[in-house]
């Protein structure tokens, strides 16, 4: 087998792979606030749904959720994109993730930063924007970006639909030169390329806003 054309052949599944763990990581970067915030909330019409809707979402494997998005909502409305039914099973899960990332960052604030903005005369919508978010932000960053590299993994999952993703290409290519072992080692290279420059910018990107936090707050 030719290492290098083997490595061309897979590495024409990075932009799916990319667009994958991204896009999913994104819905659930936006869409896992909210839902923190219903979970943290003191009305039950708030936090118990939100509290069951991430408990049943985090309870599926991932794979369920493509098959059910897949299979089961494509029947209804017609046959889905491998890659769009990734990127929404995903993020769906991601989501519920993000979401106790969130919570977990929030009740890691101090509560004395709640009083102490009640004390200025600040509203509780204020403190929680302008005090405990920014902090909370800053203390979510390690966790997110290792949900992140986590996402970039469970990727792969969407081989079983035909994302044309890496291990996609490296399931055919295995079929085609029965050299499975050597097309999965350079399918780990490109996962590893693909996670370190992650880890690197989540350490990064903790020192810098936190940082910047402090100086703020100095």
């Amino acid at each position: 087998m030719n290492w290098g054309e083997a490595a061309r052949i897979l590495a024409l599944g990075l932009p799916n792979t990319v667009v994958i763990t991204l896009g999913a990581f994104a819905i659930g970067l936006v869409l896992g606030l909210p839902l923190a915030l219903a979970r943290l909330s003191r009305w039950s019409a708030l936090n118990g749904p939100a509290t069951i809707f991430i408990e049943i979402v985090r309870g599926i494997p991932p794979l369920a959720w493509i098959f059910v998005t897949f299979y089961g909502v494509g029947k209804v409305v017609g046959r889905l994109d491998p890659v769009f039914t990734a990127i929404a099973s995903l993020g769906f899960v991601a989501i519920a993730y993000m979401a106790e990332i969130y919570r977990a960052a929030l009740q890691s604030v101090s509560p004395g930063q709640l009083a102490a903005g009640r004390a200025i005369g600040l509203g509780d919508g204020s403190v929680l924007v302008h005090i405990l978010l920014p902090q909370a932000a800053v203390l979510a960053i390690p966790s997110a970006a290792t949900y992140c590299i986590g996402l970039l993994k469970e990727s792969a999952l969407a081989s079983v639909i035909g994302a044309g993703e890496i291990t996609y290409r490296a399931m055919l290519l295995t079929d085609r030169t029965l050299h499975g072992l050597d097309v999965f080692a350079i399918a780990a290279v490109l996962y590893v390329a693909l996670s370190v420059p992650l880890a690197i910018f989540a350490r990064w990107a903790g020192r810098r806003f936190g940082a910047h936090f402090r100086r703020r707050t100095a």
